[in-house]
């Protein structure tokens, strides 16, 4: 019985290229977990930690003082994708809130989210819920009502070798200026590439093809194919 009531604690692991902020972060864990609440240990980690198979399941991730922003959330997502991310960042950035929940985020807090709120929303994700603004999870909702029976039944659509290099990029939250420079290409030909992703996959927008990616597992199976990439 004492170990069903004494559990073990669940260890979240903070992340912010700030020493200040971290020490904030570290600060919420210090007031004892109230009749039932789970027994939360704060570690600080870095992207290496978790890469290297860090054991840690919960990462808080302060964007207002990491760099890379979505770029690192994807990595995260890419190596550890058990991993559960409960990101704060800047005050009325709806996009970023839904890039971050399409990257892997299972909490989204303002800046200004009080310690209380900041422990609540990590307990909301432990106990396997989300916690955003009821406005962007009422879009998000839309969104995957909206896309055809036909796409999430029948298989995945076949995307050339660039177009998944492409369709990387997007996923790190990448213009098209970016892309090019990245993949040593024109910008008209992302554009074109972009063009082709949407048809292929039904959607009207970046967000929407970044959901319906990771939703058919698009980025993460990349198809090989003979001679160069187009």
């Amino acid at each position: 019985m004492c170990s069903m009531r004494n559990p073990k604690p669940i260890r979240v692991g903070l992340m912010s290229d700030e020493p200040i902020r971290l020490e904030g972060l570290a600060s919420i864990f210090e007031a004892p977990p109230t009749e039932g609440q789970t027994a939360l240990q704060p570690l600080i980690v870095c992207v290496q930690d978790l890469l290297n198979g860090s054991p840690i399941e919960y990462v808080v991730v302060d964007l207002n003082a990491t760099h890379g922003n979505m770029e690192l959330l994807t990595t995260i997502r890419r190596a550890r994708p058990a991993i559960r991310l409960i990101v704060i960042g800047p005050d009325g950035n709806d996009e970023l809130v839904m890039q971050s929940i399409i990257a892997g985020a299972r909490a989204y807090l303002d800046s200004s989210a009080s310690p209380q709120m900041v422990r609540q929303a990590i307990e909301v994700v432990t106990s396997g819920s989300i916690w955003a603004p009821r406005r962007l999870l009422s879009k998000l909702i839309d969104r995957l009502l909206a896309v055809p029976d036909t796409s999430l039944t029948n298989l995945s659509p076949h995307l050339t070798l660039r177009e998944h290099q492409v369709l990387d990029q997007i996923l790190m939250a990448r213009s098209n200026r970016e892309i090019a420079r990245q993949l040593g290409i024109e910008e008209r030909t992302v554009k074109a590439h972009v063009g082709s992703l949407m048809r292929k996959t039904g959607a009207d927008n970046r967000i929407e093809l970044s959901m319906r990616a990771l939703n058919l597992s698009l980025a993460s199976q990349p198809a090989s194919e003979p001679g160069r990439p187009s």
